[in-house]
């Protein structure tokens, strides 16, 4: 689990293609032992497993649904990645619960400088789209982030986040070209409360009209 708080960037220094998976070796920036075999790490918002470590290096093995369902197809060497430990028993969570496993890939439709400020503009598929609420919580690239605005149409959803200038600095978004693909992760929560729906649960009293009568 993680918070989307990203800790460090780090760079994809190689990459080997192996079949439809893929060997990551990354160069971060974190310092000593932070990173040991079989340690759990969020990469641009993939939790991925470290299967090698060396001074400064890592590398992280990335099955093939993972490649298909993410932007990992398309990294190359030298990309810059953000990078997030997993979250320690009893740590603070000051962004949002995340799982690392990514709904889907979202596309860059827009850059509109907000003061210091970026608000970023993206559309997902609606299959995607229907978790994502305004005000809710989303992951970007493994970065915690709350949403603007969100409007459907035609079986595609966009949505806006606003980067502050913190976030900028601190991650890859401020690297984000209109047309770039993005790794999604909705909340979780709203996938747990439409299967709960879609599975009886409402036989208990909890559907979905005793949700809109208690204002839901």
């Amino acid at each position: 689990m993680f918070t989307g708080l990203i800790e460090t960037v780090g760079t994809l220094h190689a990459m080997e293609i192996q079949g439809e998976e893929r060997l990551l070796r990354i160069r971060g920036g974190f310092e000593g032992d932070a990173v040991a075999l079989g340690d759990s790490i969020a990469v641009n918002g993939v939790c991925l497993t470290v299967t090698d470590q060396a001074p400064e290096l890592f590398a992280v093995h990335v099955s093939a649904e993972t490649v298909q369902r993410t932007t990992f197809a398309h990294l190359r060497p030298g990309a810059v990645v953000n990078l997030e430990r997993a979250l320690a028993v009893g740590g603070r969570l000051n962004g949002h619960l995340v799982q690392g496993h990514v709904d889907g890939v979202g596309w860059v439709e827009r850059l509109t400088p907000r003061g210091r400020s970026l608000e970023i503009g993206f559309r997902v598929p609606a299959a995607v789209g229907r978790y994502i609420v305004a005000k809710g919580s989303i992951a970007v690239d493994g970065v915690s982030l709350t949403v603007n605005t969100v409007a459907e149409s035609g079986g595609v959803t966009r949505f806006s986040v606003n980067i502050i200038p913190h976030t900028q600095q601190k991650t890859t978004l401020a690297l984000l070209r209109v047309n770039r693909t993005v790794n999604i992760e909705t909340d979780l929560l709203g996938r747990y409360v439409e299967r709960l729906l879609g599975s009886g649960v409402g036989r208990c009293g909890l559907d979905e009209a005793y949700l809109r009568e208690k204002g839901f």
